[in-house]
């Protein structure tokens, strides 16, 4: 009991220590795999954050895979594996596979999706096969080739990540530069060439930047993941902002965490290599975004439909009651209306398809935004909830109009699309409208629409 007792207290004890050994940064290896992997995290997102907004998300996969055999060739010719060799030979190969992923479409029947997967299946394969044949040769340095598939930060020498880290600042300063420019061909290509951009220039750039990242990526993250550290950010910094700007500070921040978190990782478990896990925490990213953004995430959406559901319901049970109070029998066509009227639960059912409970729920919100007053036996309208469905009906109307005049649509059909615009409407839109038609005083129905102010018109239906 005692022993497991004391081995069940120094999990924690060790969590803690390596936790203040690795923010300590006291270990130099620890700090240059940290500052490697969150340039890398950092650079990549951003470069990344252009294929993704030009529609080329599956590129960066393509050129991962495509950099496999210029690895191996190069270590074949050079028998050596210096840093500046194997990005020479990865930037080769992943340059072929660029030109041959554009050269396919452009000769051949092939859609670019096909073309990409063809590209990708044949550099991999090719890279594979040059993988098993080095494996089988006597040759010095050939340990560590087999983890470009899926990368091992920790088995980098500071030469590696000198180097990562050199390309890495090379990619941000030179995106940095042409940024107003990258702007241009990502959002509006049309444009950029109308002012005279040399745009196969921009391009080319932009694409060796793109397999600069990939490149210098193959021995943190390896080639088979490379492609989810160069979109994943930018898919998740899409949930939170709009604007490029901030597009890329929201993704360069979430690549260089993750680059961080997947580092702690590594160190405090060494058998969980830095690479997956900086993919297994970029998906977290995503996912968190995904669901919990404040504007565009999953439970925001599902908040803003409810919201626009309750507003539904209570204008339409608000637009029932003007009716009601329209077709009342104390009303006559040449009075002006007064909705005072009082009904019951069983009138509005019967004129609106909905349930008894929702029905209720929808009054009970009514009640408490001061639009409709109800007791035990009756309801009616306070004279907010008056104007309000005076306003409803009368947007409802003009829009019945508008669709006829302008849209030339038959009168038997205006009815159900005005039911759903008539919650969309603003008012600038209604007045709008309502300059359009010449101030008209009925519906196609021969109903009287009701006035700015909610007083209906006393003009009378000839």
């Amino acid at each position: 009991m005692m022993n497991s007792a004391s081995s069940a207290s120094l999990v924690p004890l060790d969590f803690w220590v390596l936790m203040r050994e690795f923010w300590s940064f006291q270990d130099a290896n620890v700090l240059w795999v940290v500052v490697g992997s969150m340039l890398l995290g950092i650079a990549a997102s951003v470069v990344g954050s252009f294929a993704f907004l030009r529609k080329r998300s599956l590129m960066g996969d393509v050129l991962a895979h495509a950099a496999l055999p210029g690895v191996m060739t190069a270590f074949l010719l050079a028998q050596t594996n210096t840093p500046w060799v194997m990005f020479v030979g990865a930037l080769s190969s992943s340059f072929l596979g660029l030109l041959l992923m554009d050269w396919i479409p452009k000769n051949s029947k092939i859609k670019p999706d096909a073309a990409m997967a063809i590209t990708l299946s044949f550099f991999f394969a090719l890279g594979l096969m040059e993988l098993s044949y080095i494996q089988g040769l006597e040759i010095e340095g050939k340990s560590g080739l087999d983890k470009m598939l899926f990368g091992q930060a920790a088995a980098m020498l500071p030469k590696d990540i000198a180097w990562l880290s050199g390309v890495a600042v090379l990619i941000l300063v030179t995106i940095g530069l042409f940024f107003h420019k990258f702007r241009l061909i990502a959002f509006n290509r049309v444009y950029a060439q109308t002012l005279g951009l040399n745009l196969a220039f921009y391009e080319l750039i932009l694409a060796l930047l793109i397999v600069s990242a990939v490149v210098i990526g193959l021995q943190v993250v390896g080639v088979v993941l490379m492609a989810a550290v160069l979109l994943t950010p930018i898919a998740a910094a899409r949930f939170w902002s709009q604007r490029l700007s901030h597009l890329l500070w929201i993704a360069a921040i979430i690549g260089g965490l993750s680059g961080l978190i997947s580092a702690n990782i590594s160190y405090m478990a060494p058998a969980m290599p830095t690479g997956p896990w900086m993919v297994v925490v970029l998906s977290l990213f995503f996912l968190v975004s995904f669901l919990f953004a404040p504007e565009r995430g999953l439970v925001a959406n599902a908040r803003a439909l409810k919201r626009l559901r309750q507003q539904v319901q209570e204008e339409n049970v608000l637009r029932t009651f003007y009716v009601l109070n329209e077709r009342h029998p104390s009303h006559h066509a040449d009075q002006a209306l007064h909705l005072d009227k009082r009904f019951h639960q069983e009138d509005i059912l019967a004129n609106r398809a909905m349930s008894v409970s929702v029905l209720k729920r929808t009054l009970h919100r009514l009640v408490n935004k001061g639009w409709v007053e109800q007791t035990p036996f009756s309801i009616t309208l306070t004279p907010a909830g008056a104007q309000e469905a005076s306003q409803l009906t009368r947007r409802h109307r003009l829009w019945e109009n508008y669709l006829i005049e302008q849209a030339s649509i038959d009168s038997s059909q205006v009815h159900l699309q005005a039911e759903h615009i008539e919650h969309l409407l603003t008012d600038v839109e209604t007045r709008e409208i309502e300059q359009t038609l010449s101030g008209a005083s009925h519906d196609p129905h021969g109903k009287t629409i009701p006035s700015a102010v909610g007083v209906t018109l006393e003009k009378p239906h000839a």
